[in-house]
């Protein structure tokens, strides 16, 4: 098998179908056919499920996949090592991130990166704490943020502390002087609450203080959450990078003792990185690696 082939694979995956593959590989649709049979054919097993619905993998090209990408990202790295013995800085940076920072960070992060470095380019993967765990894990992105409770394992380098606050509806304590929260008060109240893939270090600061969450509002969003608790519907804890910018009627306290979840930056294996990708990386740390960092 060739590496265009390892190409052609990887792309139908990520397109979801024959049609868009060949459109952006430049070429025919019979030819990524062709492709994939011949690599069924010398691999003695289907890849790939053809429906109306796209191409989904069969279970072993799901197994193969990584492998597939392990690849691509090594020969991708040989490019780019010989573009930096040649004096050039170029290459093709996959970056994983999650809401916050992707709103909060990421902009400003491409826009200094690109101008440093206008011949690398940066494709940017937003999704969940699991989803960037799984993208690190299986070559889709070279390197992504995480919060250091959320890498299960992966390495990880610890960048910043974000408090958690307490975020209600305007008014939720007019009637109370302190101008914070504590762990025990929260029992009183009613909570909007997402996935635990999608906030698990709240779920962490809930176990940790053995808080019978109630809910009637499961949501999958940060946005989604403060609209809920601005319609009144119940309060929520908040990472305060979240807040920044939220323009909602509710009203923040800080919590205290003090809480927090530490987002990093990890790889999968830092002494494997691309030139391009150690760039961005010593680039993100340079940023943002003394923002309100723990001693």
């Amino acid at each position: 098998m060739t590496l265009l082939a390892y190409q052609v694979f990887k792309t139908v995956v990520e397109q979801g179908s024959y049609q868009a593959a060949a459109k952006l590989l430049n070429l025919t649709p019979s030819a990524v056919s062709h492709t994939i049979s011949s690599m069924e054919k010398e691999l003695g097993s289907r890849l790939l499920i053809r429906s109306k619905a796209g191409v989904s993998l069969t279970s072993y090209g799901e197994h193969l996949l990584p492998f597939i990408n392990a690849v691509l990202n090594s020969e991708e790295s040989l490019q780019q090592a010989v573009s930096q013995f040649n004096g050039l800085q170029q290459g093709e940076i996959k970056l994983g991130c999650f809401s916050s920072v992707c709103v909060q960070w990421i902009p400003a992060i491409v826009k200094n990166f690109r101008e440093r470095y206008p011949n690398i380019s940066i494709e940017i993967y937003q999704g969940t704490y699991d989803d960037v765990t799984a993208w690190i894990r299986n070559g889709v992105v070279d390197l992504g943020f995480l919060s250091v409770s959320s890498a299960a394992g992966l390495p990880i380098t610890p960048l910043y502390r974000d408090p958690l606050v307490c975020v209600g509806p305007k008014g939720f304590r007019a009637q109370r002087s302190s101008k914070s929260v504590s762990p025990e008060e929260l029992r009183e109240y009613s909570f909007v609450t997402q996935r635990e893939s999608c906030d698990a270090d709240i779920q962490n600061f809930f176990s940790k203080y053995q808080l019978q969450i109630h809910s009637r509002c499961h949501v999958v969003d940060d946005l989604s959450t403060i609209a809920m608790v601005a319609g009144g519907l119940g309060i929520c804890i908040m990472p305060q990078l979240v807040m920044a910018d939220i323009d909602h009627a509710v009203d923040v306290y800080p919590i205290e003792p003090s809480e927090y979840r530490v987002i990093g930056l990890s790889v999968s294996n830092s002494q494997y990185m691309a030139p391009a990708v150690k760039m961005i990386f010593q680039h993100i740390v340079d940023e943002y690696g003394q923002k309100d960092m723990m001693s």
